[in-house]
């Protein structure tokens, strides 16, 4: 262990909340000029403004002894609490009334075609809270009546299935299940920093990213109900019932494998409405928009389907111009969540740096942390367990000497790929990218203590 932990540095939260529906308009107008000024103004006046409120809301130890916290018993130590099952659905404390997803401001114009970020920053372990769950959508979340919905099966040529098939939420919850830890990213995850620094906190710059315990059925069991010939049927067509009719093409290879879940549990309970209720695809280290919400009809074809949202939408733009296309893996990333943006040291001494890793290819096997902008690099511990497709948390024990340091993350997975930086990035892809950004992420703590979102030319 490397500092004196008994030393331990006090670290000031990040204000999350910090736009509200007039700066949001004030965002947009500033944006169609092409500039970012007010948000990083907004942004560092919320900063500064919660200086004096969380050192009130941390109550420091008084320096002269005679701890009051201490020495008066509080009111819950005297009295009768609340009752039994108050609440028939248990709520977090009023303390952590602000760890919430937040859309981002100025990125969509439409609140139901937008998305909600995960605030990774006050997470713990690697399972995300389904009520803090990012979201996505094309056309809005529905709450659908699951005695109404339908999953049906078919085939793009009739010869491709011995039979097309229909099932009820019944039928379906009726087969044998399995449930299995993945994560799940939006393929424009860091996507606004491709360019240069555009947002300060890592709930906007890495927030498009939660990891749940999924529950249901693979998908190789039902397609063998209705004898699917894989021979031909190389592609499956999946389609969400919203109406965006959202679609993709899912390679048959990943459904084979047995990975590839028809879901409708979460964490231990029904899907959340937002998050595909009743029914939703689970495709394993692909990114998100694979992973159909409000799942109603898969199709199997001899070709991919070339759908509206994997031709025009969710395509990598080059260098030279051309698009490339089916770019679904989520390759190997990571990202400190602590420190990270707008987060404030408040003393010198001993700090756990944190942080998530996660890779498409399969298991994290290693992950470094430089405190020097990548000059030098320090294994971090792994905590288990360490699981395919999954979050790993790793951790690293810091001394901070009050000087300024950049703090990064380097993720390796157990096909060998290292999480490149910028500079390897953009040599390849550019800048005009929006799509599969896993650069390494750096955040430079200032003397003063306040981390900033910067990156290294």
């Amino acid at each position: 262990m490397q500092g004196d932990p008994r030393n331990t540095g006090r670290l000031q939260r990040a204000p999350e909340g910090f736009i509200d529906k007039s700066g949001v308009r004030t965002v947009f107008a500033e944006a169609r000029q092409g500039r970012r000024d007010f948000l990083r103004s907004a942004f560092a006046a919320a900063v500064a403004g919660a200086s004096g409120a969380a050192a009130a809301q941390s109550n420091p130890v008084p320096a002269d002894g005679g701890d009051p916290n201490i020495l008066e018993l509080p009111e819950h130590s005297k009295g009768l609490g609340q009752p039994v099952a108050t609440d028939g659905y248990g709520k977090p404390s009023k303390y952590e009334a602000n760890v919430q997803r937040r859309p981002s401001p100025g990125l969509t114009q439409t609140a139901q075609a937008s998305v909600s970020f995960a605030p990774l920053q006050s997470l713990f372990g690697i399972v995300t809270p389904a009520g803090l769950h990012f979201e996505r959508h094309h056309q809005g979340w529905w709450d659908i009546d699951p005695s109404k919905h339908r999953l049906m099966l078919n085939g793009s040529d009739a010869s491709l299935l011995k039979k097309a098939m229909v099932f009820t939420m019944d039928e379906i919850m009726r087969l044998p299940s399995v449930s299995r830890f993945h994560f799940i990213e939006c393929g424009a995850n860091t996507g606004m920093e491709w360019g240069n620094v555009a947002v300060p906190t890592v709930q906007y710059t890495h927030g498009m990213l939660s990891c749940s315990e999924f529950t249901g059925v693979p998908l190789r069991i039902l397609l063998d109900m209705a004898g699917v010939d894989t021979r031909r049927a190389r592609f499956v067509l999946a389609e969400g019932a919203d109406g965006s009719s959202m679609t993709r093409t899912i390679p048959m290879e990943l459904v084979e494998s047995g990975e590839v879940l028809v879901a409708y549990g979460q964490n231990g309970e029904m899907l959340r409405p937002e998050n595909g209720y009743p029914l939703r695809l689970v495709v394993p280290g692909v990114q998100g928009v694979s992973w159909v919400k409000y799942l109603r009809r898969i199709e199997v074809g001899d070709k991919p389907y070339g759908t509206k949202d994997e031709t025009i939408h969710y395509v990598d733009l080059m260098p030279g111009g051309a698009h490339r296309q089916y770019s679904s893996t989520q390759e190997v990333k990571s990202v400190v969540t602590t420190p990270s943006g707008g987060q404030v040291l408040l003393d010198r001494g001993f700090y756990n740096v944190s942080g998530l890793a996660w890779s498409g290819r399969g298991r994290i096997t290693r992950v470094d942390v430089s405190v020097d902008g990548g000059h030098n690099w320090r294994p971090a511990r792994l905590e288990g367990p360490v699981m395919a497709k999954c979050l790993t948390r790793f951790n690293i024990d810091w001394a901070w000497d009050g000087k300024p340091a950049i703090v990064q993350s380097r993720a390796t997975d157990e096909t060998g790929h290292v999480q490149p930086t910028y500079r390897q990035n953009r040599a390849v892809r550019g800048t005009r990218s929006i799509y599969h950004n896993n650069s390494i992420q750096s955040w430079l703590v200032q003397e003063s203590g306040e981390v900033k979102n910067v990156q290294l030319s």
